[in-house]
């Protein structure tokens, strides 16, 4: 996993959420890119969550990324 593939991801319009696996078997979902936030060297990220608790996290211990599917699609719709 690269800097550049978590900014593609994180930059991606329309914005797909997406789950952010670590090396300690945590998981990590995003949902809005609003949601994470990258040091300036982007090796630090920071992904909050909906208990307004904030995870660190170096992006060394980052083993993957993995979109979600739309919601729209989960719910059997699609777009017009």
């Amino acid at each position: 996993m690269t800097i550049e593939q978590l900014r593609q991801l994180h930059s991606a319009r329309p914005f797909q959420p997406f789950d952010i696996y670590l090396a300690d078997g945590r998981t990590l979902l995003v949902e809005h890119p609003e949601l994470l936030a990258q040091s300036p060297s982007g090796r630090t990220i920071w992904v909050a969550h909906p208990d307004d608790t904030i995870a660190t996290v170096d992006l060394l211990l980052v083993v993957s990324l993995k979109p979600r599917a739309n919601s729209a699609e989960r719910r059997g719709r699609r777009r017009p």
